[in-house]
């Protein structure tokens, strides 16, 4: 007896960023297309379920928490009685888990709609498998998002341990937890869960803490969030083991040198691998790179006419602005009207929403002199009016322009705000030219901390 086969004209592995496509076809065109939705995990995506939104959902109040510890520097004396962290993480997983609710019944309920809530494995071209379905599809877009890599570690397999999702549902704060990565998660974990009363050690293999940033942000960074927990870097763990009760960390330095942490669970933050195992999406001609992630062009088509990939499912610039940013490059070159859209990504921001905050944007120092000729800009929150007037120490803004016509190729911010001063250069990053004089020119409220990022660009030198 054959396999029934069901016909779409559009199939989509995601339910994250690949949405808005599917929103957009069915609203604006009169007669929508056949749409099948196959999505594996929680609906929404992984910036919703298990991503960016609950963990700042969990981190604004440990924010709160580093103000409140600042008050008695400015004469105010408060006294935190309770830290109640089952609440704060029921309080994110009851906003969230309404979301899902909301967006699994749109998927349910929409007429254009068939949903499918299981893993999709191609079998063929053009031919998916989701459940007991297998379907074809004319145009396939694939946002099937990543998942968290868990290195090779000897023991691992016996011992308990989470994960960045995991670690979500956690309803008990651990007396002692050993993060285990350097990078940003690690940073903003550690931070929340040292805020929250645990004693927080975590180990990065890199020799600085979140090494995507400028030497002297990321320097500063690990010296703040030192006062409240203990970072070692350089040590790569290679060995972890129950021992009295606790979990045993093993991680040595490119010396030879050896540390060993014990604590009651152990998290890990070591990067995000490729979903693309289970999707298999080679069997239908859609190459793949070394470490499995989908290869597509500046248009984001795959190799595959008629297959689109984006997201983190091409494992570049994993932000869920940027997958935003590509489902509207998909979504015109895909249903356009034939002119094809390019996807930029030479002003590609990001924060770490640790108190101070950390934001990014566009290159480095080091990157910039190395392509060309150079000013760079830094001024010091505390050399404001506003900056004194909270107290803040030490934190900066950095910038970097080209010297002939002054376009700006790079911000980098670590301070209060941060997220948001650093948005009026994105800004101006997006228009034709890049040029910084608007800000350089535009009126800055005074003594509003936003003159620290225009004081940044009236102070460059070439060294």
């Amino acid at each position: 007896m054959g396999v029934h086969m069901k016909e779409y004209d559009i199939v989509a592995v995601g339910t994250g960023s690949v949405m808005s496509i599917i929103s957009a076809l069915i609203n604006k065109q009169k007669d929508p297309p056949s749409i099948a939705v196959i999505e594996k995990d929680m609906p929404g995506g992984i910036c919703l379920t298990r991503g960016c939104i609950p963990s700042k959902m969990i981190l604004y109040p440990a924010e709160l928490l580093s103000h409140i510890q600042e008050a008695k520097k400015f004469g105010i004396d408060v006294k935190i009685g309770k830290i109640d962290f089952t609440y704060v993480m029921d309080r994110m997983r009851e906003k969230i888990g309404e979301d899902i609710h909301n967006i699994r019944n749109g998927l349910i309920n929409n007429k254009y709609i068939d949903y499918y809530p299981s893993s999709g494995t191609f079998v063929d071209e053009y031919i998916i498998k989701a459940g007991d379905t297998v379907m074809h599809g004319d145009k396939f877009l694939i946002c099937n998002g990543s998942r968290p890599a868990i290195p090779n570690i000897r023991g691992l397999d016996g011992t308990d341990h989470l994960t960045s999702e995991t670690f979500l549902q956690m309803r008990k704060l651990p007396e002692s937890m050993v993060i285990i990565g350097g990078g940003y998660i690690a940073a903003e974990y550690g931070f929340f869960l040292s805020k929250m009363g645990s004693r927080v050690t975590l180990i990065g293999k890199n020799e600085r803490l979140v090494p995507g940033e400028e030497p002297e942000i990321s320097q500063l960074l690990k010296q703040i969030l030192s006062r409240d927990m203990s970072i070692i870097t350089g040590y790569e763990v290679f060995s972890v083991k129950m021992k009295g009760g606790k979990k045993e960390v093993t991680a040595k330095d490119d010396r030879g040198d050896t540390v060993r942490v014990k604590a009651n669970e152990v998290l890990f933050a070591t990067g995000r691998e490729s979903n693309n195992d289970i999707l298999k999406p080679e069997r239908t001609g859609v190459e793949l790179d070394k470490y499995g992630w989908i290869k597509v062009n500046k248009y984001m088509e795959t190799s595959k006419s008629g297959i689109w990939a984006f997201g983190d499912a091409t494992g570049k610039h994993m932000f869920k602005h940027v997958a935003n940013h590509e489902a509207e490059v998909v979504y015109r070159n895909a249903f356009g009207d034939g002119v094809k859209t390019e996807a930029y990504y030479h002003a590609v921001p990001h924060a770490i929403f640790t108190y101070p905050e950390v934001a990014s944007v566009g290159m480095g120092e080091r990157e910039a002199r190395e392509r060309y000729d150079v000013l760079v800009g830094r001024y010091r929150y505390e050399d404001t009016a506003k900056g004194s007037a909270m107290g803040i120490k030490d934190c900066f803004v950095k910038v970097i322009v080209e010297k002939d016509n002054y376009r700006i190729l790079g911000a980098h911010i670590i301070g209060p705000h941060a997220s948001i001063l650093i948005q009026e250069i994105i800004n101006l990053m997006y228009t034709g030219t890049g040029n910084m004089i608007p800000i350089y020119r535009g009126m800055h409220i005074h003594p509003a901390l936003s003159e620290v990022v225009q004081r940044a660009f009236s102070n460059l030198h070439d060294h």
